[in-house]
């Protein structure tokens, strides 16, 4: 058998998020840390390899059980192989993540998308001040998520969904981006669609799956 799912939903920013484009040189007065933006549009996006490097990241945390001993990419468990891939022995990735692009820009007609958060970094022994200018995506930009996962085993994939899933729970505990721990990077998942082509499995399983997901453990901030 083979087929393909195509899952979308909505991310939103619920705290300034910060996937940053290169920082190799910065002019004087610029902001020394600019997020990453769509080049025809000038609007920031979250790159397909962002998301899924992240949610591969917090369910091999999840699976291993020890996260002071994460294994090399290759050898996490077999779930997590199938579904992001390897590269010794080569093994192709069901799940393709495309880029994010903003969906809500109506919304920001009057209001930029972004901000630009300065920090500073005190030097403990002479308290000498380091300025620096990280440019964020402000909260309420959503952003429209499409990932697509190949039908290949029918077996399996119900036990995939639940993985992608989890990871997704784990993604809405933590953080997307960078500065997670100073608070950016908070995202909700939500409003979930599916399409299936030359796949059969019933929409209302996967539904009953993603529903789980929607702004799983949302705190107010």
């Amino acid at each position: 058998m083979y087929g393909k799912i195509v899952i979308y939903c909505d991310m939103k920013v619920i705290t300034g998020l910060h996937i940053g484009a290169s920082g190799a040189f910065s002019a004087i007065g610029a902001v020394d840390s600019p997020v990453i933006r769509d080049p025809m549009t000038h609007q920031p996006i979250v790159p397909g390899s962002s998301l899924k490097g992240k949610l591969r990241t917090l369910l091999a945390r999840s699976l291993c059980q020890d996260i002071n001993r994460m294994p090399a990419f290759d050898d996490d468990a077999p779930v997590i192989l199938r579904m992001f891939g390897s590269a010794r022995p080569v093994r192709r990735s069901r799940l393709q993540f495309s880029d994010c692009f903003v969906t809500n820009a109506d919304r920001f007609t009057e209001v930029a998308m972004t901000e630009v958060k300065i920090e500073n970094g005190i030097n403990r022994l002479n308290s000498v001040a380091n300025p620096r200018q990280i440019e964020r995506v402000v909260s309420g930009v959503e952003f429209g998520v499409r990932i697509v996962y190949d039908v290949l085993e029918k077996a399996e994939v119900m036990e995939d969904m639940e993985q992608l899933a989890h990871a997704m729970k784990l993604l809405q505990l933590d953080y997307l981006g960078g500065h997670g721990s100073r608070g950016s990077g908070r995202v909700a998942l939500g409003n979930f669609r599916f399409e299936q082509v030359a796949s059969d499995i019933p929409d209302q399983d996967l539904k009953a799956i993603f529903n789980k997901v929607e702004n799983y453990g949302l705190l107010p901030v």
